[in-house]
């Protein structure tokens, strides 16, 4: 049975937040809005479920499915439709007695004047992008003294900027006269946005594309939008409260929990946001000349091409990526590794790039089972020692499930700042154990005394990694500075130092005679042994070490030993784990139990050997060659700085 429609019972509960007369004004003010998709959509269904009884809207798009995770009406009943006809259709549904225009075509010169015609309140709704029309509106309102409202959805909160009649107007704040159209763009971004809030967890920053009009969004800002935009709306046009206007904006980030109001006198003159756009734009000049995009989408159209693209998101050492990928056919492609032992003192006899290998075989094993594919791996006997090559063949079989790690290859990361100190539970252990293949099982050093022990080891041993010059060739060359990302190296902000230790050590990996001049006169070590190595020792739930019940000798021993951590590694994941490896130990241990000198301090080989023995009194596990990884875990925070990888393009 189809229920009648009364104005005053369907906004009743708006009553006492605005009297009964002020709700009686909203039914008769007119709203503009331009856009209809990530904010305006929400802008038109806030406004009126407040009461708001006449509109005019534009938009000339339709919907489609990139629309889902943000826009109102965006569904799949409408994909393909006009967005003002759904969006129309939306709102009569909930006040059939609106007052309502479409402008469908969009806005243009021709049709202001019809758009703005008798208009209350102008607010904002364009594409962050369509910078021409969004500059003809704003003038137009200005000149005919209609206040505008714009909200950004910026990360997951709000910037907003209102431009009343007599006040600076949008084209005096943002000062885009004369200038290209990613200048503009970047100042209505950093005039919007002058505390810039949400930069502290943008994860990707290469889906920001000012080229390719493209940028993230999500749909919390989208609602925070519309009710702030809303919220402004009510004491604009019921003439209620004190309305910030330009110079001065409001700015809500619901991530970090904070709320600012700015103020920029002269807007994008003003002395400081001249200092960061200047900063801004070195920032994109950098970013553009780097490598960081992921692979197309629309270029991972078969079974090989996705299996292999997450394929490329296993562990290695230092991101060295110690592969490339040869596609044969439908059915049959050929992994190409190679091991950097001639210029990386950490790769022993090529053992921790074969490791790695076999961590990569396990991802291929893994994501192939999610298109009902096995894979089955043959090592071609005839290739080089360090340049091994894997034959992989694709089977298909209806009774194979995609394997529950699935989901977590591009989730797994190192995160090497420190964890919670809480013990893992019986369940977590117990499920890591449960990860690995038969042969192999994971010995615990846990509970604060045996941590305490590990983090002296730990401690003793960096001195030894930051003190040989065969480590500080590796560490100058796989470090990019002023990254968060980065593709193939290790960005300087997922290194785990702080700021000021990071810049010492920036300034000191300039030559060799500097970080031999801090070491010896300045204790140059003692500040990233404690930072890198001591407390995050300590901060965590449990170290490990994965353990063979064999000795590894083969290359398929390393390359069995890789799958199983990246199980290990992977269901860590899974449990919400944080995880960091620990590696260098072992590899120091090795040099010795192999007699093989990998520097040429004396002093140094011998700290080496009294390493070996104690970790072997701390494990209990006295055959070196029988430990395959060693790592700690718990429960912390995902790193916001990672190493990404090369694009599917670069390793094909």
């Amino acid at each position: 049975m189809q229920q009648s429609f009364h104005y005053d019972e369907a906004f009743s509960r708006n009553i006492g937040w605005v009297t009964e007369t002020e709700q009686q004004l909203l039914r008769t003010k007119r709203i503009a809005i331009a856009g209809l998709g990530g904010v305006g959509g929400s802008h038109l269904i806030t406004l009126t479920r407040l009461g708001i009884g006449r509109f005019h809207i534009s938009d000339l798009d339709t919907f489609e499915l990139a629309n889902f995770n943000r826009q109102a009406g965006a569904s799949l009943s409408h994909i393909g439709r006009a967005k003002v006809d759904v969006l129309k259709e939306l709102a009569l549904d909930i006040n059939p007695e609106l007052d309502l225009c479409t402008f469908p075509e969009g806005i243009k010169q021709e049709n202001l004047d019809a758009f703005l015609a008798d208009v209350d309140l102008y607010i904002d709704g364009l594409d962050f992008f369509a910078i021409k029309a969004r500059r003809a509106v704003f003038s137009a309102c200005a000149s005919k003294g209609i206040p505008a409202v714009t909200a950004a959805p910026l990360g997951m909160g709000v910037a907003l900027l209102n431009f009343l009649p007599g006040n600076m107007t949008f084209e005096e704040y943002f000062q885009l006269e004369g200038h290209a159209e990613n200048e503009q763009l970047l100042r209505f971004l950093l005039g919007l946005s002058p505390a810039m809030l949400q930069m502290g967890y943008l994860v990707d920053d290469s889906r920001v594309d000012l080229n390719a009009h493209k940028g993230p969004s999500t749909p919390m800002a989208c609602e925070l939008c519309a009710g702030m935009a809303a919220s402004q709306a009510v004491k604009i046009l019921l003439h209620r409260g004190k309305v910030a206007s330009a110079p001065r904006g409001l700015h809500f980030d619901a991530y970090h929990n904070k709320f600012t109001s700015t103020w920029r006198p002269g807007g994008n003159n003003n002395p400081l946001q001249k200092l960061t756009l200047g900063i801004a734009r070195k920032r994109l000049g950098r970013r553009s000349s780097k490598i960081t995009k992921e692979t197309d989408a629309r270029s991972l159209d078969t079974p090989i091409s996705r299996i292999l693209d997450l394929a490329r998101w296993a562990p290695s050492g230092d991101n060295t990526q110690p592969w490339r990928f040869e596609i044969q056919d439908k059915t049959h492609f050929l992994v190409h590794a190679h091991d950097t032992r001639d210029n990386c003192v950490y790769d022993l006899d090529g053992h921790a790039s074969q490791t790695a290998v076999g961590a990569l075989l396990e991802t291929i094993a893994i994501a192939a089972t999610a298109e009902g594919l096995a894979a089955s791996f043959h090592r071609r006997q005839d290739a080089s020692e360090t340049a091994p090559q894997i034959e992989v063949t694709l089977t298909e079989s209806s009774e194979i499930e995609t394997d529950p790690l699935y989901p977590y290859i591009r989730a797994r990361v190192t995160q090497r700042r420190g964890f919670a100190s809480t013990s893992l539970t019986n369940k977590q252990k117990q499920a890591l154990e449960a990860s690995v293949t038969p042969g192999y099982r994971v010995i615990w050093v846990e509970g604060y005394p045996r941590k305490w022990q590990m983090a002296k080891l730990l401690f003793q041993n960096a001195r030894i990694r930051l003190t040989i010059p065969e480590a500080y060739q590796v560490h100058k060359r796989v470090i990019e500075w002023d990254a968060q990302y980065s593709i193939d190296r290790i960005p300087d902000q997922a290194v785990g130092l702080d700021p000021v230790a990071l810049k010492l050590m920036r300034w000191a990996m300039k030559s060799w005679e500097r970080v031999r001049m801090l070491n010896r006169y300045f204790a140059g070590t003692l500040m990233p042994r404690i930072q890198l190595d001591l407390l995050p020792a300590l901060q965590c739930g449990a170290h490990f070490v994965l353990i063979s019940d064999k000795r590894l000798e083969t290359i398929g021993d390393y390359l069995t030993g890789g799958r199983a951590l990246q199980r290990f590694w992977l269901t860590a994941t899974k449990l919400g784990l944080q995880f960091q490896p620990e590696l260098t130990p072992l590899i120091f241990s090795r040099y010795q139990a192999s007699s093989i000198n990998f520097t040429q301090n004396r002093k140094t080989i011998q700290s080496a050997v009294k390493l070996a023995s104690q970790l072997k009194t701390l494990t209990g596990q006295q055959d070196i060659e029988q430990m395959v990884f060693i790592g700690r875990v718990g429960i912390g925070e995902t790193p916001f700085a990672r190493s990404l990888r090369k694009p599917l393009d670069y390793l094909t």
